[in-house]
């Protein structure tokens, strides 16, 4: 269900309008990268968010799967990695994946959701930060390789 790559894009929740500033709505993007998951189970994920030279997450996942009714849902930790400037971080991601039209055209799956910084990490980076996330799928994304390490992702 997860397994693969996803483009991952947060941003600010911010509720004013950006119009035709292209620099205002590209201040609202708080992080960005690519998840990376491989199957631990049914339910079960790990995997890594790599967001640029030595800023990676290692990220562990579980599912609950939607039916008709509702969606699928589900809850990542990502954990900083020893030695890089990640090194004591802690994001907790919580989200949906996206409803499948029936008869979309080109529809791509998605996951959406809230990410909230958990440890602080300088006095510009304080715990409790909030932002809401897109991940989009990779559709050219090769099947997972069960032997990755997720020590830097990039």
């Amino acid at each position: 269900m997860l397994a693969g790559k996803w483009t991952y894009r947060s941003f600010l929740n911010r509720t004013a309008l950006v119009g035709d500033d292209a620099a205002a709505a590209l201040a609202l993007i708080f992080g960005e990268g690519v998840f990376e998951f491989v199957a631990e189970g049914d339910d079960r994920f790990r995997g890594g968010l790599g967001m640029g030279t030595n800023y990676a997450l290692t990220l562990s996942a579980s599912v609950v799967p939607g039916d008709e009714a509702a969606p699928g849902s589900f809850a990542i930790v990502g954990t900083g990695i020893d030695g890089t400037p990640t090194a004591g971080w802690r994001y907790d991601y919580r989200g949906v994946i996206s409803y499948r039209w029936p008869n979309a055209v080109g529809q791509i799956p998605c996951l959406l959701g809230t990410v909230v910084r958990v440890v602080a990490h300088g006095p510009d980076a304080p715990a409790g930060v909030t932002a809401s996330f897109v991940a989009v799928r990779h559709s050219d994304d090769p099947p997972p390789r069960s032997s990755r390490t997720f020590v830097l992702v990039a």
